[in-house]
C-alpha cells in the first residue's frame, strides 16, 4: 500500500507550491501568503533543509526571514538529527506549516525515507498542517516531478504521492525546462501535471488548485497534459 493510499485522519490535504519565496526574494509577498493559509492565526512554521544538506546559510535566511514576521520558526535538520522517534512524530504533528527548502529532490527523498519523515509529513498533512515548498520543496509532493537532481534536467517518476501528477519548477526561467518538461509528459515519461513559474504560488486542496498568488505579474502556474493528438496542452490556471 503506498502512502496516498493509507488511511485518512479526516480533513483536506493542503499542499502550496512556491516560485519564490525567502530563497530568491528581496521581500515577503509569497512568505506572508503562505502564512495567512495557515490554520493559526500566529502559526509554527518548520522549515525543512534537506534537500540542501542542511545548509546552515540556507537555515540561517530562512531564520532572519521568518523571524520578522508573525510566526513561531523552527528547523527540522536532519544531517545532524537529536529527537528520537516519538520527539521527531510530535514535534512534526505540532506544526502549523511545514516549509520545505530548494535543492536535490532525489536526495531529500532518500533522506526522509531512511529518517520516516515521509510517513509523518502524510500524516501531519491529514491533520491540517499546510505543506510547501520551493523547487525541490514543491516537487516533493507530487507522484514525480522534472528535476536536475542528477545533473542534466530528467523526469524523476517519485514522490511523496501526496498531489496527483507531476511537478515542475522553475518553468520560465530556467533553460530547457519548458521543453523537457512537456516532452516527458507526452511520451508518459512523467504524469500530467502542474509548471509553476518563478513568482507564483498556488495552493492545492485535496490535488485541486483552489487559490493562486503573483508576486511577478507575468507568473503563471500551467496545466501542463497530452493533447490526446501526440502533443501538449498547457494551459494557464487561475484559481
Amino acid at each position: 500500500m503506498s502512502l496516498s493510499d493509507a488511511p485518512r485522519s479526516g480533513g483536506p490535504r493542503r499542499i502550496a507550491l512556491l516560485g519564490g519565496g525567502f530563497s530568491t526574494d528581496t521581500d515577503a509577498v509569497l512568505d506572508t501568503w503562505v502564512l495567512g493559509l495557515a490554520r493559526a492565526a500566529r502559526p509554527k512554521v518548520c522549515f525543512v533543509p534537506t534537500a540542501s544538506g542542511d545548509a546552515d546559510g540556507y537555515v540561517d535566511r530562512f531564520l532572519t526571514a521568518f523571524g520578522a514576521l508573525d510566526c513561531e520558526p523552527s528547523v527540522l535538520r536532519l544531517f545532524r538529527r537529536e529527537p528520537d522517534d516519538a520527539a521527531l512524530r510530535e514535534f512534526l504533528l505540532e506544526q502549523d506549516v511545514v516549509y520545505v527548502g530548494g535543492g536535490n529532490t532525489a536526495n531529500l527523498l532518500a533522506v526522509w525515507r531512511t529518517h520516516g519523515v515521509d510517513r509523518l509529513l502524510t500524516e501531519a498533512c491529514d491533520r491540517g498542517t499546510l505543506l510547501c515548498g520551493i523547487s525541490a520543496g514543491a516537487n516533493c509532493w507530487a507522484e514525480g516531478s522534472h528535476t536536475d537532481s542528477f545533473g542534466p534536467l530528467t523526469h524523476l517518476p517519485d514522490g511523496l504521492r501526496l498531489l496527483p501528477g507531476s511537478v515542475c519548477p522553475h518553468y520560465d526561467s530556467e533553460p530547457g525546462r519548458r521543453p523537457s518538461y512537456r516532452r516527458a509528459v507526452a511520451s508518459g515519461a512523467l504524469p500530467a501535471g502542474w509548471a509553476l513559474d518563478d513568482g507564483v504560488g498556488a495552493l492545492f486542496t485535496d490535488g485541486t488548485p483552489t487559490e493562486t498568488v503573483r508576486r511577478v505579474a507575468t507568473a503563471r502556474l500551467y496545466r501542463v497534459e497530452p493533447d490526446g493528438r501526440g502533443g501538449i496542452s498547457e494551459v494557464p490556471v487561475t484559481a
